[in-house]
């Protein structure tokens, strides 16, 4: 997926709404904002990463139907971080506690968070440092567990919050651990 930053310091400076109308006025494409308020412009996901991308978030679907712990988002869910920045994880969960807090008015906006949990999957043209700088954007901004998957080297990086980066080799499944308790993702859509 390639996508596009549009340096807007000094010369745009769009509110929180501005961005949300722009979002809603262009559904065809896929916007981000980072901390400086530059515009990042994706183009859409090649069918074999949107597909993986889908037995990904129906996994974590299915689990949380069952545990009833939190809600689940896929990579059009914006979330509005606490440096500021506008980003769309590929999947990602809150608990539910963060999302009863919510008034009706949040609910139909970008939520004003990071999420606790969430899922990067890289396409055969995203950087890995580019894709790195933003897991640690949202370990920043309060995200506890976050995955980034990289089929081609078939490789996971496990982000935690307060502790380093942890890397796996072609894991069959990897553990929620206590943030997604009993969640078991099968590795084997995406190997």
């Amino acid at each position: 997926m390639n996508s596009y930053t549009l340096k807007l310091d000094s010369i745009i400076d769009l509110t929180d709404e501005q961005f949300f109308q722009l979002c809603q006025k262009n559904q065809d494409l896929r916007f981000e904002r980072n901390a400086k308020g530059d515009l990042i412009i994706m183009s859409p996901t090649p069918g074999e990463t949107s597909n993986t991308n889908a037995g990904l978030i129906a996994q974590l679907w299915n689990w949380n139907a069952k545990t009833k712990l939190g809600k689940i988002f896929d990579s059009s869910g914006g979330f509005k971080l606490p440096s500021a920045a506008n980003r769309s994880p590929d999947a990602s969960w809150i608990p539910i506690e963060k999302w009863n807090n919510l008034t009706p008015e949040q609910r139909e906006k970008f939520l004003p968070f990071c999420p606790d949990f969430l899922i990067e999957l890289m396409s055969p043209s995203d950087s890995l440092p580019k894709t790195r700088e933003k897991m640690k954007e949202y370990l920043e901004n309060g995200m506890r567990l976050g995955w980034l998957i990289n089929p081609k080297n078939q490789q996971v990086e496990i982000y935690r919050a307060g502790k380093e980066v942890e890397i796996l080799d072609s894991p069959k499944t990897l553990s929620g651990e206590n943030i997604l308790p009993r969640f078991i993702l099968d590795m084997t859509i995406i190997w």
